[in-house]
């Protein structure tokens, strides 16, 4: 006799997870199937959102350092400007890597450099109208390829997952650093 919760995952669409696990599962003693079609859900359905927003950079001109130096300036908060050496500690970069990127970025109207009205020898980098433009166009395609993938869930279902994954994002973060930068 079925159990009710076999005949219910039966009744369900499979895709290629699901057989993915059908086949490793034949091969790996003690496998899983919730946890493996979780977890490689989740780590295909991330990799469809990167090439996404690949595709979202190609279409604007940009490359993921350019957009990851632009969404740094835009969340400093305006006028979307920062000392150049706190805007390599965000991003993780040495400073002669990012005077470089930003020579390139400046040439392509996407930042300026002044120097600091407070202190003439310090340097500011900010986003031009231009730039600032350019990441929005870029957040804007992001958003819809988000909404696109999502959209199979109502309103409740989505709020449903969006909880499940805060509980597994605050564990991971209780035993280890944030999982999202500080923006400061």
């Amino acid at each position: 006799m079925t159990s009710r919760h076999s005949a219910a995952e039966s009744a369900q669409p499979r895709d290629s997870i699901d057989r993915h696990i059908a086949r490793w599962g034949r091969e790996v003693p003690g496998l899983v199937p919730e946890l493996e079609g979780t977890v490689t859900r989740m780590q295909k359905l991330v990799r469809h959102l990167q090439q996404k927003k690949e595709a979202a950079l190609a279409r604007h001109g940009l490359k993921l350092w350019e957009y990851e130096i632009l969404w740094r300036l835009r969340s400093a908060g305006e006028p979307y400007r920062m000392a150049p050496t706190r805007l390599a500690q965000g991003l993780g970069v040495h400073p002669a890597t990012l005077t470089n990127r930003l020579d390139r970025l400046q040439l392509a109207g996407l930042i300026t450099r002044e120097h600091a009205a407070e202190d003439r020898r310090s340097l500011l980098v900010g986003l031009t109208p231009q730039g600032a433009a350019t990441w929005a166009a870029v957040i804007d395609d992001q958003r819809e390829a988000e909404a696109t993938l999502l959209a199979p869930l109502d309103k409740k279902e989505l709020g449903h997952l969006a909880a499940l994954l805060r509980v597994v994002a605050l564990a991971v973060e209780e035993d280890g650093p944030p999982l999202m930068p500080h923006v400061d």
